[in-house]
């Protein structure tokens, strides 16, 4: 009992690799509304560069390249291990700016798109980020 409760305590305190704007957040329940489950995943330079990636809840295909860095209104947040590499010393935050990129995300057809913006991790959050997942056999 005390060790779950340790763990709950523990896992509250720890700094998420991906943030949201109200926004961003306001758009996501939107899109669950007309879609139902989500799922994000960080382009790694096509379609609009770096750019973030709304798709119905498996409707991207994920892979033992991908890495998940948490979530975002309870949408799972991934990136490729490659990519990962260069951003991990940062903490995403998911905007939502007016524009129609040239992606296959949900949010395009509404003239609004995704853009990731990012700040370096300061030492203190470094020693407490949540934990990255991987895509299980």
């Amino acid at each position: 009992m005390i060790s779950a409760l340790w763990g709950i305590l523990f896992s509250v305190a720890m700094t998420p690799r991906v943030t949201l704007t109200p926004k961003a957040s306001e758009l996501i329940a939107e899109l669950k509304a007309r879609y139902g489950a989500l799922m994000f995943h960080q382009s790694g330079g096509c379609c609009d560069g770096s750019q973030p990636m709304c798709f119905e809840k498996g409707d991207f295909r994920l892979g033992q390249s991908d890495v998940c860095l948490g979530t975002i209104d309870d949408c799972e947040f991934w990136m490729s291990k490659d990519q990962f590499e260069y951003w991990q010393h940062t903490q995403l935050t998911i905007d939502v700016v007016e524009g129609r990129g040239s992606s296959f995300s949900l949010e395009i057809p509404l003239g609004l798109r995704f853009l990731t913006q990012s700040r370096l991790f300061t030492e203190s959050e470094r020693q407490d980020l949540e934990p990255l997942r991987y895509i299980e056999d």
